[in-house]
């Protein structure tokens, strides 16, 4: 049962940690999603004049303007067949951080061999993910080239005007949860947004998505 991050690894994928193994399975052959509970112990953001860019990316669901210490938040992955029979999952993390939770969208799908990310609540921004297995069985993932998609418009995102991201994932088997450590930078603003945490994940029977995570336009161009 490949998913889609096995087949963008390849024999890579075995190098992954067992229960890294099981999260990142997640697809419509496998039956199953992964839903993660956990604390944030950080989420930063960088200085006063980055966060008019946040806050840009919060309207669709791409960016979080918000900090925090200990920040409960989820993050849901679920397998579906999108409008053009293309298998994606859902990686949405909602923040309760204020009274209204921050949201970030995030539906990914395999293409010509290397995971595209397509990034809101529209899909506007499809970006390539560089996906490697680390020796200690943790997941490294770093976005590269952006695509920007709306209407008849499509061209080449300009870095200057975005962030990239550079992620890892783990599994710490003496405490039995999953750490995650990220950070956004932009080569004019710098860093732009970061946080670290830990979570659990339950692994319940899906072979669809719920409808609230799922976008509210799919883009069919990558």
């Amino acid at each position: 049962m490949t998913s889609i991050f096995e087949t963008a690894l390849g024999e890579d994928f075995s190098r992954l940690h067992p229960m890294m193994r099981r999260r990142f399975g997640v697809g419509l052959e496998a039956g199953y999603g992964c839903v993660g509970t956990g604390v944030m112990r950080r989420i930063r953001r960088g200085p006063w004049w980055t966060v008019p860019f946040l806050q840009l990316g919060k309207v669709r669901n791409i960016l979080i303007p918000d900090h925090g210490d200990d920040v409960a938040f989820t993050v849901q992955n679920f397998p579906y067949l999108d409008p053009y029979g293309r298998e994606t999952v859902t990686f949405v993390r909602e923040y309760s951080i204020r009274s209204a939770p921050s949201r970030f969208d995030a539906t990914m799908i395999l293409s010509g061999g290397r995971i595209v990310d397509y990034l809101g609540t529209h899909q506007h921004l499809a970006v390539d993910l560089e996906l490697e297995a680390l020796p200690d069985g943790s997941l490294h993932l770093r976005s590269g080239a952006q695509r920007f998609h709306e209407g008849r418009v499509s061209f080449h995102f300009p870095m200057l005007f975005s962030g990239r991201a550079d992620l890892r994932e783990s599994f710490d088997d003496e405490a039995g949860v999953f750490r995650i450590r990220m950070e956004v930078h932009n080569a004019f603003f710098g860093f732009l947004f970061g946080y670290e945490g830990e979570f659990t994940c339950e692994f319940p029977p899906a072979t669809d998505a719920p409808q609230r995570l799922k976008p509210l336009r799919h883009e069919q161009r990558v």
